[in-house]
């Protein structure tokens, strides 16, 4: 398997979470069947993250991941809010790391063609996150609908 798998951070703090970062990515394209291809990774700020909604989903708001295909080898984009990952971890009381794997795998799996805009499509892929969680050691505490 061959990934270019690159990791960005636009503030300070998160730059300890890039291996985990990493590792979480390769197995999501290795359990997917993916056998090469290139991805970045990118933590923000939430004004960042705003700017970036509203320019490509039209949502003057801040969202928590965003996910932009490319196409070819080059698989595409994550986008992560940092503030909103470590909001939500504590909102749905369970880890960051659960939260960052959690964001992360979701937003691998759109860039491979998932979708949850129908019932149909969320239950498909919400197993699909939960199995991958599961596999990395990042289950999900309690019963909490969210990351």
């Amino acid at each position: 398997m061959k990934y270019n798998i690159e990791v960005f951070f636009a503030m300070e703090g998160p730059r300890e979470k890039e291996e985990f970062l990493l590792n979480i990515a390769r197995t999501v394209l290795k359990r997917e069947g993916i056998a090469s291809g290139d991805l970045s990774i990118a933590l923000v700020d939430d004004a960042e993250m705003e700017k970036l909604n509203r320019e490509y989903r039209s949502c003057n708001e801040t969202t928590d991941v965003l996910s932009f295909p490319l196409g070819e080898d080059q698989l595409g984009e994550i986008i992560i809010s940092w503030p909103r990952a470590k909001e939500q971890a504590r909102d749905y009381g369970h880890s960051l790391e659960r939260e960052l794997g959690f964001l992360l795998v979701h937003g691998i799996l759109h860039l491979l063609g998932y979708e949850h805009q129908k019932e149909e499509g969320r239950k498909t892929m919400r197993r699909k996150e939960e199995e991958i969680l599961s596999y990395l050691g990042l289950e999900r505490e309690g019963d909490q609908d969210g990351g």
